[in-house]
């Protein structure tokens, strides 16, 4: 059926010719169109001093516009985290990627703080469709190894999202740094909707009613199951202090890291700032195993934030390098783990609402506390801020990971 069909949510009575593509092909672009629009979100990371500098922006203002995309997101989760499950995956991916591409062209093109944020607000709103959409595919797809739809899951989301700082800063070096990234972003992710378009989809796993169909897509109350809310809200802790540590990571880091090395160049910027993320996705690759995966991750974190103000002091950046990775690789494990658990125990057919009402509070974590942080810089400057935010961050992580432990440590009934 076509992507106009899937939309309707009416019985398709004549088929159309389409590319039956592999299992591999499906795997292939649930993951890239997902990492795809993480990459385009987090472009601006290592440009963000530029991007303050040519708009005259405060450290307050670079915040709400980087947490207009995190609460759009949201919000999107809370509206439109079941829609794949009645439209299909490939529709909602479809959509996804246009609301993307509204949202790179906005934010390419913005001369005021407004339209960063309208323009991030887009994007994040394409992120929320797509969050869902693709990790059910992923699990559509992979019925019998749900532990591999969950690592995958995780492993485009940490990945894309540590890529875009990286391929940010490298692309910055060419003409018009604030402007070409996202050119070249549009092209990739327009070049996606080709595969998208042409694929022979799969029915959606909820038909909507025949009579009044839209009335499946209403906003919905998020709701978990009561068996699994214990592993829900232990995903979701662990989700939020991990995307504080994330935010913070890909908006006012940059600016702090850049003080600490002593560099102004946006490469080597958007590497530290991609690190904490990428050593999460690396630890994707090779999990460690047993039944204490997630206290010691989450010990990892505690140590890895802990170490930051004090590389900050003695200037060492080995000691910021080594920080930020620790910090990845613990919430890489801890919060797999969870994920993974929420994942297994969940209805296949609850599973893209579930999964989103988990990035619901997971990315209030990128929110809420970095909007908190800028707004404490600008009182109290941004060293003296960050070392508080790191602080209070390793202080929860370290709890967690002791309630984990004795959780982890009962026998079995």
């Amino acid at each position: 059926m076509s992507v106009v069909d899937e939309l309707r949510m009416r019985p398709v009575t004549v088929r159309r010719r389409a590319w039956d593509a592999s299992l591999a092909v499906r795997l292939a672009l649930a993951i890239t169109v997902i990492s795809t629009l993480l990459i385009g979100a987090n472009l601006a990371t290592p440009l963000y001093p530029l991007i303050q500098a040519e708009l005259g922006l405060t450290s307050f203002a670079v915040t709400i516009a980087f947490s207009s995309y995190v609460l759009a997101l949201v919000g999107g989760l809370v509206l439109a985290g079941h829609w794949s499950d009645h439209l299909g995956r490939r529709a909602a991916l479809v959509l996804a990627v246009v609301l993307g591409l509204l949202g790179a062209s906005l934010f390419a093109a913005a001369t005021s703080l407004p339209m960063l944020a309208a323009g991030r607000a887009l994007q994040g709103g394409a992120v929320a469709l797509a969050t869902g959409a693709s990790a059910a595919a992923l699990r559509d797809l992979l019925p019998t190894r749900p532990e591999w739809a969950s690592r995958f899951t995780l492993l485009a989301s940490a990945g894309g999202v540590a890529a875009g700082p990286v391929i940010g800063g490298l692309l910055s070096l060419l003409p018009a740094p604030t402007r070409t990234p996202f050119v070249v972003y549009l092209v990739v992710l327009a070049a996606l909707l080709v595969p998208l378009l042409l694929l022979d989809a799969r029915p959606a796993i909820r038909a909507a009613a025949s009579v009044r169909p839209l009335s499946a897509l209403r906003p919905r109350r998020p709701a978990v199951a009561r068996d699994v809310r214990r592993a829900f809200w232990t995903a979701a802790t662990v989700g939020f202090l991990s995307f504080a540590v994330f935010g913070f990571s890909l908006s006012l880091a940059p600016t702090w890291f850049a003080s600490i090395v002593g560099t102004t160049s946006r490469p080597v910027i958007g590497v530290l700032a991609a690190l904490v993320l990428a050593s999460s996705a690396v630890s994707q690759l090779l999990p460690p195993q047993g039944r204490f995966v997630a206290p010691v991750g989450l010990a990892s974190m505690a140590l890895g934030v802990g170490l930051l103000p004090v590389a900050a002091q003695t200037g060492s950046v080995t000691l910021l390098v080594l920080a930020c990775v620790v910090a990845g690789l613990g919430q890489g494990m801890a919060f797999r783990v969870v994920f993974n658990e929420v994942s297994l125990a969940v209805d296949p057919a609850q599973h893209a609402q579930t999964v989103s009402a988990v990035y619901v509070i997971t990315y209030l974590g990128s929110a809420l506390p970095v909007l908190g942080l800028g707004a404490a810089a600008g009182h109290w400057g941004l060293e003296a801020s960050v070392t508080v935010f790191a602080l209070l961050v390793c202080s929860a992580c370290a709890l967690l990971a002791v309630a984990s432990l004795v959780v982890r440590g009962r026998p079995a009934r």
